[in-house]
C-alpha cells in the first residue's frame, strides 16, 4: 500500500473529422483534448472507501468490512449488463439519484472492486475527482473518468508501477502499463454506456490523435499540439436521431449521399497526412490546409443535416475574424471546435472567445493533441485544480 496519495490525470477528446462517416465504414480522427480530469486518491485507516465527484454533487461512503464480504465472482461473467444490476445491490441509491450520477457511482465500484479484490483485503481510501470537461457535450468526460480510475487503483494495487519518480513533476506510464489501464478503463465504459467503441478511452490512455475504422483504432505519429478554441453552443441534442437522421439521408438520396460520406473519408486522410508531416517538420502552410479542410468537412456536414443555427452562428463569428470552425461529434448543436494559426495574437483570441461568450456560448481557450493518462507531483498542479480537488 503507497502511504501517499496518487494524482492522475487524462484528457478529454474530440472529432477532428470523420463524425458520422464512421458510422458507415469511413475513417475518423480523434484526438486528445486538453481540458483534462483529475483524480487524487489517498489511502486511508477508517474502514470507509469513500467517493466524491463535486462536479455532479457525488459524495459516497462504504464500510470496508461489507464490501469485503461480498461474493465478486460476479465480476468474472462477461455479462455486463448482470454485472450492473448486482452492482446497484452493492451501491444502495437514494430514489431520487440521476442517472448520471448513478453510472459514475457503479463505474467506480466495478474498478475498485474488480482491481482490488485480488488483494488480501480491500484498501480503505477516499478519492475526489473533479474535471475541466463539461458532462454531456461529447468531450469523452466519462472515459476521461474511468481511465484515472483505472490508473490510480492498478498503481495502487500495485499491478502496473509508479512511474513518478522522486522530483519530478509528471510522468507516464509504458506502453505495456497503458495497455492495462486502457483495457480495464474499456470495462468502465462498457458499465456507463453498454456498448462503447473504445475511442474514447483509448484516446485519453495515449494521447496525441488516433485514427478510427471499423472498429479498429491505431495511433497516428505524434503532431504537435494544436491550439484551438472549444466552443459548447449548449444546444442539447440527440446522438441517436442524428445517426438515424444521416442514415434515413442515405437511403432516400444514395447517388448523392454515398459520394459526400467518401468525400468526408478523403478529408478525414489527408489530415491524417498533413498531421504526420507536421510531426516531422510543421510550416505555416500546414494550417492552411487544416483549414481548408475544416471548412470542406463543415459544409459536409451540413449536407449531411447535422448542422445546426447555432453552429453557423460560430462558424460565421469566427470566420469574420479570419479563423475557422467546424463542429465536432453528433452536431444538431453541441460543441465545434476553432483552430487557432501559431500567429494568432493574444487580443484576437480574447477578442473572438467575448464574441462567442455573448452569444451565450460557453468558450474555451485549448489544445488538442494532449499527453494521455499521467500521473503528477502535488506541488506540480495549478492551484486551481487543488483547490477543485480539496472541495474550496
Amino acid at each position: 500500500m503507497l502511504p501517499e496519495g496518487l494524482l492522475v490525470s487524462a484528457p478529454g477528446k474530440v472529432i477532428l473529422h470523420g463524425e458520422h462517416a464512421v458510422v458507415h465504414g469511413k475513417v475518423a480522427l480523434a484526438v486528445a483534448l486538453n481540458l483534462r480530469t483529475f483524480l487524487r486518491l489517498q489511502p486511508r485507516s477508517n474502514g470507509k472507501v469513500g467517493l466524491r465527484l463535486p462536479n455532479i454533487g457525488v459524495q459516497r461512503t462504504w464500510d470496508v468490512a461489507r464490501l469485503q464480504l461480498l461474493d465478486t465472482s460476479f465480476l468474472e461473467q462477461g455479462d455486463v449488463t448482470e454485472q450492473v444490476e448486482k452492482l446497484k445491490e452493492v451501491a444502495g441509491f437514494p430514489e431520487d439519484c440521476a442517472d448520471r450520477e448513478r453510472l459514475a457511482v457503479l463505474a467506480f465500484l466495478y474498478l475498485f472492486l474488480s482491481v482490488c479484490r485480488k488483494r488480501s483485503a480491500l484498501p480503505s481510501l477516499d478519492v475526489v475527482v473533479w474535471s475541466e470537461l463539461p458532462t454531456g457535450a461529447g468531450l469523452g468526460s466519462s472515459a476521461a473518468y474511468s481511465v484515472c480510475l483505472a490508473a490510480a487503483l492498478l498503481t495502487l494495487c500495485e499491478e502496473i508501477p509508479n512511474p513518478l519518480k522522486g522530483g519530478e513533476a509528471a510522468s507516464r506510464w509504458t506502453a505495456e502499463d497503458l495497455e492495462v489501464i486502457n483495457k480495464w478503463a474499456f470495462q468502465g465504459e462498457r458499465v456507463i454506456h453498454g456498448n462503447p467503441s473504445g475511442v474514447d478511452n483509448a484516446v485519453s490512455t495515449w494521447g496525441g490523435a488516433l485514427r478510427y475504422q471499423q472498429g479498429k483504432i491505431s495511433p497516428l505519429k505524434r503532431p504537435p499540439a494544436l491550439k484551438i478554441l472549444l466552443t459548447n453552443t449548449k444546444v442539447p441534442r440527440s446522438t441517436k436521431a442524428l445517426v438515424l437522421g444521416v442514415r434515413n439521408r442515405l437511403l432516400k438520396f444514395p447517388e448523392i449521399v454515398a459520394p459526400l460520406l467518401t468525400s468526408m473519408d478523403a478529408i478525414s486522410l489527408a489530415c491524417e497526412r498533413v498531421l504526420g508531416e507536421m510531426a516531422a517538420a510543421p510550416a505555416p502552410e500546414h494550417y492552411l490546409v487544416l483549414e481548408e479542410l475544416i471548412d470542406m468537412n463543415q459544409h459536409h456536414l451540413n449536407a449531411l443535416g447535422v448542422g445546426h443555427t447555432s453552429l453557423d452562428q460560430l462558424c460565421q463569428l469566427t470566420m469574420a475574424r479570419g479563423l475557422h470552425s467546424k463542429l465536432t461529434g453528433a452536431g444538431g448543436g453541441g460543441c465545434g471546435i476553432t483552430l487557432l494559426r501559431p500567429d494568432l495574437e493574444g487580443p484576437e483570441v480574447e477578442a473572438t472567445k467575448q464574441a462567442l461568450t455573448d452569444c451565450g456560448f460557453d468558450c474555451w481557450e485549448t489544445s488538442i493533441g494532449a499527453p494521455g493518462v499521467s500521473i503528477h507531483s502535488a506541488a506540480s498542479l495549478d492551484a486551481p485544480v487543488r483547490q477543485a480537488l480539496d472541495g474550496l
